[in-house]
């Protein structure tokens, strides 16, 4: 008697059972009363007589019928009661059933579960929010494996090149020289640079990345970021060209956080831009409902984005070049950091591609003022 279907049964047919009990007995009793002053009116024209004497067999033999009858009625009643109860209850705890069989694959790791939703009511919002849900966890699902994959695949490259030539020197085949060592310290620094990222990506997806905010300058900063990266645009004869708004106000980042952002973003645009190509950034105030932002975009002459690719580019590790050559890129997580670093100030980050005639990345950051500044607006 555990079964929700058994309660909700028992529950709804008692109901009916007191209903049809209450109505028969008052049936009952007004059918005799009401008729005895039917035959009282009929024999002595309203005069008053002893009702009993009234009542003949044939009388109280119509009375028994009429009783006997709404007892029937009332059996039948409480028969298709039962039958009625019951199929609602089930129409309430068999989608329930489907649900809780789908949720039990789902904790075994079958999350490719689907429940049918068959009405517009209270189960069938919840079957389509648990459908919504094991899409959503098969998906992540999918993500998390290949995150794995693409984490081993990423490390498994310096790791090979520094065991290989470690192996090599120790037999002996490789001499130990200058050059070894500052290659196998540059794919150490990788390696070391790669890690690093995986975990501020991490804790910034969970909003525990610790931010240390103080009023910024972002035109000086784009300015910093450029020169750390001019030796890098020199070698490819990359120009990279500036407008920067005058009288922007100060705002409330971290400042290595957003350098960072910045860097990630110039990065890719000089690696994907032709050589002699232009690299141009702006910066401007803006309004978007209600709110003031600091809009810095980053615009480019290179290769582009396919239409197929700009709906993933922020991914971890996805990349247009599916061969994952390392000299036609990085690790393939910059622009994932990116928008994770933008989204946890208050921000967030858009790109316009057109294939073969370059990308413009869109940082749009709020303008959050700091406290001597706003106590001077005071």
């Amino acid at each position: 008697m555990n079964s929700i279907t058994y309660r909700i049964t028992g529950l709804m047919f008692s109901a009916i059972v007191l209903t049809v009990f209450i109505l028969i007995y008052l049936a009952n009793a007004q059918m005799t009363g009401l008729f005895q002053e039917y035959l009282t009116g009929q024999h002595m024209g309203g005069m008053s007589l002893n009702h009993l004497a009234i009542m003949g067999q044939q009388e109280e033999a119509f009375l028994a019928s009429v009783h006997q009858s709404l007892l029937w009625v009332g059996l039948i009643i409480l028969v298709v009661g039962l039958g009625i109860s019951y199929l609602l209850a089930r129409s309430i705890t068999v989608p329930l059933r489907n649900l809780s069989r789908a949720t039990e694959q789902i904790e075994q790791g079958n999350f490719d579960q689907k429940v049918f939703v068959e009405k517009d009511d209270e189960i069938g919002h919840l079957a389509t929010v648990f459908n919504s849900m094991a899409e959503t966890l098969a998906t992540n699902n999918n993500m998390r494996r290949q995150l794995f994959a693409n984490i081993a695949h990423e490390l498994r490259t310096p790791l090979a090149i520094i065991q290989g030539n470690l192996e090599g020197m120790v037999d002996g085949v490789i001499e130990p020289s200058k050059e070894q060592l500052s290659s196998l310290h540059e794919e150490a620094v990788r390696l070391n640079r790669l890690i690093k990222d995986l975990r501020d990506l991490s804790l910034a997806e969970v909003r525990q990345l610790a931010l240390e905010k103080t009023p910024t300058d972002i035109n000086q900063l784009v300015t910093r970021t450029m020169l750390m990266l001019k030796p890098m645009s020199d070698a490819k004869e990359i120009s990279i060209e500036t407008a920067l708004a005058e009288g922007l106000p100060e705002i409330e980042v971290d400042a290595d956080r957003i350098s960072q952002v910045f860097y990630n973003i110039i990065v890719n645009a000089v690696r994907y831009s032709p050589e002699q190509g232009v690299v141009k950034v702006t910066t401007s105030l803006v309004s978007e409902e209600g709110k003031q932002y600091l809009k810095i975009a980053f615009t480019d002459d290179g290769l582009g984005i396919s239409a197929e690719d700009l709906p993933y580019i922020f991914e971890h590790f996805y990349r247009g070049d599916k061969s994952r050559d390392r000299k036609s890129g990085g690790s393939g997580i910059g622009l994932a950091i990116v928008k994770q670093l933008v989204e946890i100030h208050g921000g967030r980050v858009v790109v316009t591609s057109t294939l073969g005639e370059g990308s413009t990345f869109t940082v749009l950051l709020p303008v959050i003022l700091s406290e001597c500044v706003r106590k001077d607006k005071g």
